[in-house]
């Protein structure tokens, strides 16, 4: 399972990269390898500001559906197109091209909130 270092984590499985006051957001491997084969994600929040915490979109798998929790908060000024006729790609590259958002970054502060790789890997017991 991969776990990259170089990233945040939530509790709640998503991962952040941070550019500055901008950050990329996806789900981990461990919660893609949890869902199974993602079929659909609905993610109609672009333009939004949303809290920390605060559901951003919606991804289905063949089994479930599970909502997506802002790790920051933010204004959501991108969604990944790619995701949009490709769903797979967030099983097959949850870290790179399955990215799902992009945000303006609102409480840097937040920031604190986050696990690293390691506090990731001991939360999942990886």
């Amino acid at each position: 399972m991969k776990i990259p270092s170089d990233l945040l984590y939530s509790n709640d499985h998503e991962w952040v990269k941070l550019d500055g006051e901008f950050a990329t957001i996806g789900i981990t491997d461990f919660a893609q390898r949890e869902l199974g084969d993602i079929v659909y994600v609905e993610i109609e929040t672009v333009g939004d500001l949303l809290a920390r915490e605060q559901v951003f979109g919606t991804v289905e798998a063949v089994k479930t559906v599970s909502d997506l929790i802002m790790p920051l908060s933010g204004e959501v000024l991108e969604f990944n197109s790619v995701i949009e006729d490709t769903p797979e790609v967030v099983n097959e590259e949850p870290y790179n091209s399955g990215w799902l958002i992009k945000i303006k970054i609102d409480n840097p502060a937040q920031l604190k909130h986050l696990l690293s790789a390691d506090q990731y890997k001991e939360l999942i017991q990886a």
